[in-house]
């Protein structure tokens, strides 16, 4: 991937980053990357990051059986129908 810098403007890279690829996780490593972390944190980190899947399946299945409520639907706004001419 290449971003053209203009002005050694960063923040707008960072802007053009974060639009282009928000869920390939580069962002995430940017900022992970940003500042130093110690061993320790890594691996609680990492750990952290192996249940999440784990987590959300057992959610979905307890929302399955009943056990859990149904997350709320988003009601959007109706949108005006065009005029027809």
């Amino acid at each position: 991937m290449q971003v053209l810098v203009r002005d050694n403007n960063v923040e707008q890279v960072k802007c053009v980053l974060r639009k282009k690829k928000p869920r390939k996780g580069e962002c995430s490593e940017m900022q992970t990357r940003s500042y130093y972390e110690n061993t320790f944190e890594g691996r609680v980190r990492e750990k952290a990051e192996a249940l999440r899947p784990t987590r959300k399946a057992a959610r979905k299945q307890a929302q399955r059986e009943g056990l859990l409520p149904a997350p709320k639907k988003k009601i959007l706004p109706a949108r005006p129908s065009a005029a027809k001419f």
